[in-house]
């Protein structure tokens, strides 16, 4: 997961980029973590602050590269790690005051044309779409599932209304071959009924099985649950996703922490109820249209964020109850 890329001109292009500097104020200096360091957009930008530092991650190994050169022009300032964004508890920040942490949920150009991670329908070979630090391919999904657990994974992960036709079609066809990239695609387009002429037949079904090798449910809902943990009084979440049913998880978790909550199950609750968070705007933020029509991609990006009112490292939170049928369907993946 990382930030989205300005395809004509192959280009890194960071989303919201101004939107985000202006929440998160670097110009006053302090350490903001990068948990989505990607081609390095947001982390060069607020190094150009002086006075910043930036703890940057990514579970992309291929982002150590380009880390390379920003860490040449900050040696002091810049720091990165390859980990993905859920263990961002791992870090060592017991001296860090953290001003702000930021996610970007997207995809770049760069990682989207890269034929050895296979995450476009356009890719060739065997399906794959692990985007690092993974324990199962797309290969393992298409070929090994059940028929009941790829119809919900297209379902609820992609939003693929006709996931059971789908799903029936792959485990007819996997009986006579092992399913590659280019199989999937042809089975996708030869059983969808209803076209959509604005996105490919398989765009759907291929999101779904992006999120769901790469657990991108429960790793947004650690990460969040760690982010608030790590900042401090006064720091700053700040999360850019592209589809609904990030912005779900995202919009429940800031508006339930913003409400009055208790910190610690090992508290009186009647003592410690309090607001976690305050939760700036309930709207999202958009791009603007200057933004969209330099980087059409950006059209589907919604920043929310929230910042953290009061001294706390441990709280309540219900969001795994409500999204239990989400991390229900990711736990297929314990039969890979």
């Amino acid at each position: 997961m990382c930030a989205t890329i300005l395809p004509e001109k192959h280009m890194h292009y960071p989303v919201l980029l101004n939107e985000i500097i202006s929440i998160i104020s670097p110009q006053y200096g302090g350490t903001y973590i990068d948990c989505t360091f990607g081609q390095g957009g947001y982390s060069s930008r607020i190094l150009e602050f002086a006075g910043t530092k930036v703890i940057a991650i990514d579970r992309d190994e291929d982002s150590f590269k380009k880390s390379l050169d920003i860490k040449s022009k900050f040696e002091e300032r810049f720091f990165f790690k390859n980990l993905k964004f859920s263990q961002l508890n791992n870090l060592k920040l017991k001296n860090e005051n953290i001003k702000a942490i930021i996610f970007d949920l997207g995809y770049s150009y760069v990682q989207i044309k890269d034929k050895k991670k296979g995450l476009s329908f356009d890719s060739k070979g065997d399906l794959n779409m692990k985007m690092g630090l993974n324990d199962f391919s797309a290969s393992d999904v298409i070929n090994k599932l059940d028929e009941i657990e790829l119809e919900k994974i297209f379902k609820f992960f992609g939003e693929e209304r006709e996931s059971k036709k789908i799903a029936r079609e792959i485990v007819i066809k996997r009986k006579i071959k092992k399913i590659n990239t280019e199989d999937l695609v042809k089975i996708i387009e030869r059983t969808k009924k209803i076209k959509n002429f604005k996105i490919h037949s398989s765009t759907k079904v291929f999101q779904a099985l992006r999120i769901f090798v790469n657990k991108e449910i429960s790793e947004l809902i650690y990460g969040l649950i760690n982010a608030t943990k790590t900042l401090k009084k006064d720091g700053i979440i700040a999360v850019v996703s592209f589809h609904s049913l990030e912005d779900k998880i995202i919009k429940y978790f800031f508006k339930s922490l913003s409400e009055a909550k208790s910190i610690s199950r090992y508290v009186p609750k009647t003592k410690t109820k309090k607001n976690l968070l305050n939760l700036i705007s309930k709207k999202p933020i958009l791009p603007s249209s200057i933004e969209v029509k330099q980087n059409p991609p950006s059209r589907s990006a919604k920043l929310r964020y929230a910042v953290k009112k009061c001294e706390f490292y441990d709280f309540e939170t219900d969001i795994f109850s409500k999204f239990k049928y989400l991390i229900d369907i990711e736990n297929y993946s314990k039969k890979l």
